[in-house]
Parts: structure tokens; C-alpha cells; sequence
């Protein structure tokens, strides 16, 4: 086992990561770039090493400044996390280079599924449902239109190296596809270095559910089941959960069967998801794997009773997974919504500065993975997500339940945060009964809908609270002989001095 691991990461998952190596009797070592030497990461690890300037590119973004870090403090390996470096294969091969163990797949692994033509064709071979769609990328606007033509319409055009939402747009007829092309050639060579598109069948109203994978270096491969992935903005995702509201046991073994397929076509190894589109007959298809530990990686731990974090160390230490497939079984329902540091009753711009008041929520079943405290300033430099809260309880409903009440009690303040948005997709019918897709927000969402929790409602209830109280203190009481009889003059007499007082 490792003595000591590098954090190439920061905000809540390197916490996490910092948190699992501590348990382990591991040395977790932090990086961090200017604007975060105060960061709540930093204050987690045993050890931190400058490695530069504020923007990503800078810092968690550079290689050479990564390895060299983890070098000067003698670490044996790396931990990327998840964004950043984590899918980078070039800094996977760096580390191996180096003579430091990559906490993540093999180099072949991510190059493979990190373009998406590549990984269309490997798990093709595999016997993978596949979405209908061209075989290669497609050079103009004739050739796109004839691949539409023979799978239909609408289609979706995606960047071959694209990720995160980017790189993708729908054509719904012929004549589109020449702006269409441009645009999306255009937008994936400035995003990934690589214009390269194909083209897809677009489903309409589709789910999104992906199966987490485990596998070592010694030919297990595990499955902990799916996640639910379908309420999104913008294809990215903002809640999560676990087990599936729509997947039956069949289907679950389907779609696992489907993934441990995947997987063992790369020769995979550590913690991966394979992700599926699902259409409204519940056909299943391949939509891409991500070579890494995903954000909502908490709601498979809660329901599987897993540590993710520690499988992948051990994985990359050369241990082996001592699960068995029969005894991976769930147990009760978890919710996992993302805290974003935004404000969507504008559009959800980002919101920065000090935060002055944090209150995480506590109470059964309610987990805070974090990034943040009081007394730091959000930067203008990374991702808005301060952190995640998940929640578990024994049946979807209570989960419901006990996520809205946890929600209402999270405050993060003057800084904006997504909070009434959350509440708002957790209250919806679609949500309450599982039938929610990927377009659900955008089709139904209006900032008019929030339950705004700012500054000027607490001051009013609180003048409101005052008001009524001068106002029951100054009534009086006729004690005249035309009144009620003296019982009842001596209880309302008895109640406004209680009142008083």
C-alpha cells in the first residue's frame, strides 16, 4: 500500500479523497494554486504544494508543475479526482513516465473511450447496444445529411473528443445541417483541439442512467448497479439518485451486463461509469464511459455500503476487489443534489465572494461532501459546485422527504446558491413518480417558480413579528358590567400579562 498520495485536485473531492487516505494510514498531500492557499482542501491534507498561478491552465491544468509536485514530496502516486487531469491520458502516461502510479485506468483505457468515435466502434465490437449513428466523422453538410437520411430525423451532431454538454447540437431537417456543422466543427476545435463530428440519432425526452464499474488488475469486474441522471440543465447534471425509479431488477441486470462488457473490452481497471440513454420503451444504449470517479459517486456508496474512494486506492496498489457480484445488493434510496454557488432567478449566474454564514445540515441519513466554509471567497476561476449534499432513507419517498428538509435548512449566505432551484425540481410531479427526463428543465423551469429566501423576506417577517407583537401588547381588555362575567375577565386579564411577559 501506498504511504502517500498526491490530491492533483481541489474543493470537495479532494476533501474526500484526503479524508479516505487519512483512514487508510495514508500521507494525503495537497496542491493548490495562488487563489487557493486558503482553500478547505488545503486545510485537509498533511502536506501542500504550491503549483501556480490562479487559472486552471496555470495550475491544475499543468502537468509538468503536477508531477513535479508529488516528486518533491516523495508521493507514490496521484489521485486526480474527477475534472482537471483526471481524463487526460497524456498525464496519465506522464505519471507512468515518472515512475508514479496513475490512480485511474490504463493509458489505452481512457485514449479509447475519450473519443467518442473510437469508443462507438470498440463497444460495437463488444456487442454494446449502440444509438444508431454514423460510423466516422463526417466532412460536410452531404455526408451528415445522408447519414439522417437512413437513420432519420431529428439527429444529433457531437464532437468526436467533446464532454460536458459541449460539442453537441440537434438538426431536425436537411437544410440545418450546414449552419449546424460549422457551428458544432467550429465550437469542438476550440474546446478539444479535435473538429472532428459524427452524427446520431437524437431520442427524444430520453433518461440518462449510468452503471458504476470497479475492476482490478486481476480480471474482476464488478458492478454497483445505476445511478439516475436525468434531471439536468444544459446536459449537465444537477440531481442524482439511486436505485433508478424505472429500472427493474432485469433491466438492472441488463444494463450491468451491458457495462462489464465495456469495461472488459479496454482491459479496464479502478473505478469507471459507463453511461446508457434510455428511450421510452426502456431500449437501453451505449452513450459513453467516463474513465474516472463521478461527482455522484456519494449515492452508490450509500445504498451499496461502499467506500469507492478506497477501492480505487487499493486497485492501484495492486490489490484485488474481494466482492462478489451476487452480494452487491441496494439498500434504501439516496438523493444527491449539487450546491452550486449561482443564482437562478438570474439566470443562474455565478455568484462570488466571502461567505460569511454556513449552516450544513445534520440529522439522520444526511451527508455534506464540501469544498467550502465561513470566511472563504468563492474564486472566479473554477467551477461554481461549493459542494453536495446526499441523503438516505429506506424508500424513495422518504428520501424525498428528508432531502427537502435538509435543503431547507442550508444556508450560505450573502453568496447566492441553486437551493430554491433544487427545492423546486425535488417538488415536482414528474420527479415525485420517476417519469422526469433530460429535457424536464429546460421544457419546464421558470425563475417565477422559486420560493425566494433573500434578505428582504427575513426582513419583513421579522417587522411582521414585531408589528403583531406592539399590536396584541397595547390591546385592552372592557372589564364593564355589560361585558362577559368575571371568570372570563379574569382569563383574558391572565393572558395578556403572559403576553407581556
Amino acid at each position: 500500500m501506498f504511504t502517500k498520495i498526491l490530491i492533483a485536485n481541489r474543493g470537495e473531492i479532494a476533501v474526500r479523497i484526503a479524508r479516505a487516505c487519512k483512514e487508510m494510514g495514508i500521507t494525503p498531500v495537497a496542491v493548490y494554486s495562488d487563489v487557493d492557499r486558503t482553500a478547505l482542501h488545503v486545510s485537509h491534507a498533511y502536506e501542500a504544494v504550491r503549483i501556480g498561478g490562479s487559472e486552471s491552465r496555470d495550475s491544475y491544468l499543468n502537468v509538468a508543475a503536477v508531477i513535479e509536485a508529488a516528486r518533491s514530496v516523495g508521493a507514490e502516486a496521484i489521485h486526480p479526482g474527477y475534472g482537471f487531469l483526471a481524463e487526460n491520458a497524456a498525464f496519465a502516461e506522464a505519471c507512468e513516465n515518472a515512475g508514479i502510479v496513475f490512480i485511474g485506468p490504463p493509458v489505452h483505457a481512457i485514449r479509447v473511450m475519450g473519443n467518442k468515435l473510437e469508443a462507438r466502434a470498440e463497444m460495437k465490437r463488444a456487442g454494446v447496444p449502440m444509438v444508431p449513428g454514423s460510423d466516422g466523422p463526417v466532412r460536410d453538410a452531404a455526408a451528415a445529411a445522408k447519414v439522417a437520411g437512413k437513420i432519420g430525423y431529428p439527429v444529433l451532431l457531437k464532437a468526436a473528443a467533446g464532454g460536458g454538454g459541449k460539442g453537441m447540437r440537434v438538426v431536425r431537417e436537411p437544410g440545418e445541417f450546414k449552419a449546424a456543422l460549422a457551428l458544432t466543427t467550429g465550437e469542438a476545435g476550440a474546446a478539444f483541439g479535435d473538429a472532428s463530428v459524427y452524427v446520431e440519432k437524437f431520442l427524444e425526452q430520453p433518461k440518462h442512467i449510468e452503471i458504476q464499474v470497479m475492476a482490478d488488475g486481476h480480471g474482476t469486474i464488478v458492478t454497483y448497479g445505476e445511478r439516475e441522471c436525468s434531471m439536468q440543465r444544459r446536459y449537465q447534471k444537477v440531481i442524482e439518485e439511486a436505485p433508478s425509479p424505472i429500472v427493474s431488477p432485469e433491466m438492472r441486470a441488463a444494463l450491468s451486463e451491458a457495462a462489464r462488457k465495456a469495461a472488459a473490452a479496454v482491459g479496464y481497471r479502478g473505478a469507471g461509469t459507463v453511461e446508457f440513454i434510455v428511450d421510452a420503451a426502456r431500449n437501453f444504449y451505449f452513450l459513453e464511459m467516463n474513465t474516472r470517479l463521478q461527482v455522484e459517486h456519494p449515492v452508490t456508496e450509500m445504498i451499496y455500503g461502499v467506500d469507492l474512494v478506497r477501492q480505487q486506492i487499493e486497485v492501484a496498489a495492486g490489490g484485488r476487489i474481494d466482492v462478489r457480484q451476487k452480494d452487491v445488493v441496494p439498500i434504501g434510496h439516496a438523493i444527491e443534489m449539487r450546491i452550486y454557488a449561482e443564482d437562478p432567478s438570474h439566470g443562474f449566474v455565478p455568484s462570488i465572494g466571502k461567505i460569511n454564514r454556513l449552516v450544513l445540515p445534520q440529522g439522520p441519513g444526511v451527508r455534506n461532501e464540501n469544498g467550502v466554509y465561513e470566511g472563504y471567497e468563492i474564486p472566479i476561476y473554477y467551477d461554481p459546485m461549493i459542494g453536495k449534499m446526499v441523503v438516505w432513507a429506506g424508500t424513495r419517498e422518504q428520501a424525498i422527504r428528508r432531502a427537502r428538509r435538509a435543503l431547507r435548512e442550508y444556508r450560505c449566505e450573502p453568496v447566492r446558491t441553486n437551493v430554491d432551484f433544487l427545492l423546486w425540481a425535488l417538488a415536482e410531479p414528474a420527479f415525485i413518480d420517476g417519469s422526469y427526463d433530460t429535457t424536464y428543465i429546460q421544457s419546464h423551469f421558470n425563475a417565477s417558480h422559486l420560493h425566494r429566501r433573500d434578505e428582504e423576506i427575513d426582513l419583513a417577517c421579522v417587522a411582521a413579528a414585531i408589528a403583531a407583537f406592539n399590536y396584541r401588547s397595547s390591546v385592552r381588555y372592557s372589564t364593564n358590567s355589560d361585558s362577559s362575567d368575571a371568570w372570563r375577565r379574569t382569563a383574558r386579564a391572565e393572558a395578556t400579562r403572559r403576553w407581556r411577559e
